[in-house]
């Protein structure tokens, strides 16, 4: 336990050390080349400027207070079949789904079912000894990435390309790790705080949580293309994911949650505008998790944000990621100068 508890010290201090010198090495240069670019008239001229960057294929969706929604595609839905880009197609959602996650532990905690009090023992005894400090992490800490719970996706064992089939075998990547530091002593993000809130919503109400999140989420929001997994879906409604230097569609592996940008958009406003919760619940939340969220999986990156300046939310897919980071900068910038032009067109109507 002290051998792992000092490599992953070591880790901790050498892993940064080596990002920065590869940042200084190998630049991103497709993003910095698309972040140069004069900023163009329109959204849908940078949405098609985006597959000049080693994109594939991106869908945006744009709901401005007041206005018709509007969609923007270029690229690729499908590029080995030569499918453009779909504003209706189904889309990995990776770690977006922690907001709904989020709403629905919210719900639950307002209902007086669980208390942000609660510990993981609490629930899962038998993880006493297995995780670090079961008996003093809460549910507020999970909630919060404040846990110190390692994150399972950053273990060497681990992979994007074959992921674990059950949440008990993903769990078992971290058991009997050594914690990355106290309970609420620090922040870190971690995928394993919102599996183990899973677990915990699935126990305490009887049936998967997802059900749960349909019956007080998507079904009040008239929201029918949000789905569980790639299981309940028609693959040929997915869109295909790529990662930079490899030919394969990454879109047959199970990430869990999936939607179309549209729905996305309607949750993310309503979760914004204080239509979706309660006073109470409200209150709660606002205390607890963040209003918008970014994903990321294999084949997949996701940006979904509410601008409250211009009281539009913008939610934009890309079916591709790298392992040089030029993707995910790419995405990032692309993104933000779409926000750009829409506050440049906003600010010229009024």
């Amino acid at each position: 336990m002290q051998k792992k508890k000092r490599i992953v010290r070591i880790l901790r201090i050498v892993m940064p050390v080596i990002a920065i010198i590869c940042i200084v090495i190998f630049p991103p240069w497709g993003g910095i080349w698309a972040w140069l670019k004069p900023l163009p008239d329109t959204v849908q001229e940078q949405v098609d400027d985006a597959v000049g960057h080693g994109l594939d294929g991106i869908i945006v969706y744009v709901d401005e207070a007041g206005e018709p929604s509007a969609f923007y595609t270029a690229g690729w839905k499908d590029r080995d079949n030569k499918i453009p880009a779909e504003p209706e197609a189904l889309f990995k959602l990776a770690s977006i789904n922690k907001l709904y996650v989020a709403v629905a532990t919210t719900k639950l905690i307002n209902a007086q079912r669980l208390s942000l009090d609660d510990t993981l023992a609490d629930h899962f005894p038998e993880l006493v000894g297995r995780i670090d400090n079961a008996e003093e992490i809460t549910l507020r800490l999970m909630v919060q990435h404040r846990s110190g719970i390692p994150n399972y996706t950053d273990q060497p064992d681990f992979l994007w390309d074959k992921p674990p089939s059950s949440s008990n075998e993903t769990l078992e990547l971290v058991l009997d790790l050594p914690a990355d530091f106290e309970p609420g002593e620090e922040y870190a993000y971690s995928n394993t705080n919102y599996l183990l809130i899973a677990e915990i919503l699935d126990k305490e109400l009887g049936y998967d949580h997802f059900q749960y999140i349909k019956d007080e989420i998507l079904m009040p929001l008239e929201l029918h293309n949000t789905f569980s997994s790639l299981h309940k879906v028609d693959i040929d409604d997915v869109m295909s994911g790529y990662h930079a230097g490899e030919e394969l569609d990454f879109k047959h592996i199970d990430f869990g949650m999936m939607a179309t940008a549209e729905d996305v958009g309607i949750f993310l406003r309503a979760l914004n505008d204080g239509s979706l919760l309660n006073a109470d619940e409200q209150a709660i939340y606002s205390s607890l998790y963040e209003y918008e969220h970014k994903g990321w999986v294999l084949g997949y990156q996701s940006i979904a944000r509410y601008h409250k300046d211009i009281d539009t939310v913008v939610i934009q897919f890309v079916n591709t990621t790298s392992g040089n980071g030029n993707a995910e900068l790419a995405s990032n910038v692309v993104y933000d100068r779409i926000v750009r032009i829409l506050h440049e067109e906003i600010n010229i109507n009024e």
